[in-house]
């Protein structure tokens, strides 16, 4: 039996496992309202959008924050970290939460697996926000931009040796790599110890990697072809891309989805002073830009449903 404790934050939220996509989840849910499924990034846990918890739920919505298949509380599976099951695991998911659609919000690989969900389960998806996550169709130009992003990338396409150094002195490299990612302040010893611990749990340092192994190694596989071929398809629902203007692992510029990624509504935020984990080094300032993107959806609806009667 995997201890996974470390994933079980206490806080305003309630816990629980969801099933979906053949896989059982762990989420943290609070509020009630609209959904909005929240997806963190590497090397984190759903514990990440702790402060984006209590300002949705306060503001209206029903806000749930998942563990991804491979990382905190979730199954361990020995495949299925292509982006294609993910996006899966999150369309099952909304449907498991008893729903038939839902904002997605995502953080670096969470973000590809909203933006794959976008094209491949557009029903499921009503509006899509990403954090420090290129679209797929840029994410080699922003890996290959200078950022940080690629030196890791490379290191994570090596057997064995980089779980065992994630792994090694407690942990103390997923400290590194957070400050060495972030802007200036953060984190601090208390978020830097939960991440250490949340990644000590069994198997999550190979299943995180995987995730990395495939965007590399699949480029020219006939998976990954096909994969990019079909990432060609615009999204068609309303986006908001957010980004740190210190971003070392992919640079603002070179994230910044190309031309004709979208179709809808698009925005773009850059947020001053963060780094790549913009949702924690400046909660407050992502949450509002969040909260106001939500605002304007939901505006909008309220003008095609008075249209529509």
């Amino acid at each position: 039996m995997l201890d996974d404790s470390a994933a079980y934050v206490d806080g305003p939220w309630t816990h629980r496992t969801v099933n979906a996509a053949g896989a059982r989840f762990h989420v943290a849910e609070l509020g009630e309202g609209p959904l909005v499924l929240l997806l963190h990034g590497f090397p984190q846990f759903w514990w990440a959008w702790r402060d984006q918890l209590t300002a949705l739920a306060e503001a209206g919505h029903r806000a749930v924050a998942a563990d991804l298949r491979g990382y905190g509380a979730s199954d361990k599976t020995p495949r299925g970290y292509d982006p294609l099951t993910l996006a899966l695991d999150a369309a099952g998911l909304i449907r498991a939460l008893g729903e038939r659609e839902a904002v997605v919000v995502g953080h670096g690989v969470g973000g590809l697996i909203g933006w794959t969900a976008a094209v491949h389960h557009p029903e499921a998806v009503r509006a899509l926000a990403v954090v420090s996550a290129p679209h797929p169709r840029g994410a080699l130009r922003a890996f290959l931009s200078g950022g940080a992003g690629l030196a890791h990338m490379l290191r994570a396409q090596l057997p064995i040796l980089p779980e065992h150094r994630f792994l090694a002195d407690g942990c103390v490299r997923i400290g590194e790599l957070l400050r060495d990612w972030s802007g200036p302040g953060w984190p601090g010893t208390e978020v830097e110890e939960q991440y250490r611990k949340a990644f000590a749990i069994p198997k999550v340092s190979h299943c995180s990697l995987e995730y990395h192994r495939w965007i590399l190694r699949s480029r020219l596989r006939p998976d990954g072809l096909r994969y990019s071929a079909r990432m060609r398809a615009p999204v068609h629902v309303p986006v908001l891309q957010l980004h740190g203007s210190l971003d070392p692992v992919c640079p603002p510029p070179a994230a910044r989805a190309p031309q004709g990624v979208t179709t809808g509504a698009y925005r773009w935020r850059q947020i001053p002073g963060a780094g790549h984990f913009p949702h924690e080094e400046r909660p407050e300032a992502v949450s509002e830009e969040l909260l106001a993107w939500l605002a304007q959806l939901g505006a909008a609806d309220a003008g095609e449903d008075r249209t529509h009667s």
